[in-house]
């Protein structure tokens, strides 16, 4: 079993920044993805950005140039920088990773960016 524990959500005024953390726990794999999912009310979950072991990236068009993923593979931990944060970036924020097969989500950080 994997535990995900985000933090780092918040209200912020568009233009401005925000750094989400999350970290996991448990039975852990080399070969694995880290990512952020986000979701607003009345859409479906949505990759935002995702990286993997080796550091591979990938981000959601909308987030492009905004946005940076990181992560610490000794600390299994991954952020996500957020800048230029606009109103559509309001949702709840989900860490996701996958090993072996498997996805395991944390229970989200709300981000509320306000006009």
């Amino acid at each position: 079993q994997v535990q995900l524990v985000e933090s780092g959500g918040g209200l912020v005024q568009a233009g401005g920044s925000l750094r989400l953390s999350c970290a996991a726990s448990g039975t852990m794999y080399n070969f694995n993805n880290m990512g952020w999912y986000r979701q607003a009310p009345g859409k479906q979950r949505e990759l935002v950005a995702e990286m993997s072991n080796f550091g591979n990236t990938n981000y959601a068009d909308a987030v492009k140039g905004r946005f940076t993923i990181s992560r610490d593979n000794a600390k299994n931990t991954v952020d996500l920088q957020m800048n230029s944060l606009k109103p559509e970036d309001t949702a709840v924020y989900y860490c996701k990773r996958e090993q072996i097969g498997l996805s395991y989500w944390g229970k989200g950080t709300l981000v509320t960016v306000s006009s």
